[in-house]
């Protein structure tokens, strides 16, 4: 198993705890972190970071695109699993669409229903193909201030 394989399903484990002790997210992170027993990997620590950063962002379009699931209808390791593999998808830019989909796909093989696999590919497939209308603009380049206008200067007084 590569390393950010194992540094996934660290997270994958974060995310789940997390949502079933009613913890916020960072602060179970920073638990496992300051444990330290096994250690955290950066990758699982951003991974958990930014799932974090866009996770309202991350439930709507789960929400608007799962067809006849809510998020409270699907199996929390399910929930999980797609946040994660919404958040790579759509906001890592340096893993491949078809990996991010791919290693989703597998840890809903690895620990959730037998359904969860198909479940878990198709909306993220659907994901995939909206990609490039769900992704914020980019940032518009920051331009030079105008050099204020000078004033006149006073009258002289008398």
């Amino acid at each position: 198993m590569g390393a950010r394989t194992k540094a996934r399903k660290r997270a994958l484990d974060v995310i789940f705890e997390a949502e079933q002790r009613g913890a916020d997210v960072r602060e179970t992170l920073a638990g496992r972190v300051a444990a330290g027993s096994p250690p955290v990997a950066a990758y699982t620590v951003e991974l958990v970071e930014g799932v974090a950063a866009q996770g309202e962002r991350i439930d709507e379009l789960l929400s608007t695109y799962s067809h006849g699931w809510s998020l409270d209808r699907m199996p929390a390791v399910d929930r999980a699993v797609l946040r994660l593999g919404t958040y790579e998808l759509l906001w890592r830019d340096d893993v491949p669409d078809p990996v991010a989909i791919s290693e989703a796909v597998a840890l809903a093989r690895e620990l959730s229903t037998e359904e969860s696999p198909g479940f878990v590919n198709g909306l993220l497939a659907r994901l995939l193909d909206l990609k490039p209308q769900l992704q914020p603009p980019p940032e518009p380049e920051a331009q030079p201030a105008a050099e204020p206008e000078a004033e006149p200067d006073p009258q002289p007084s008398p």
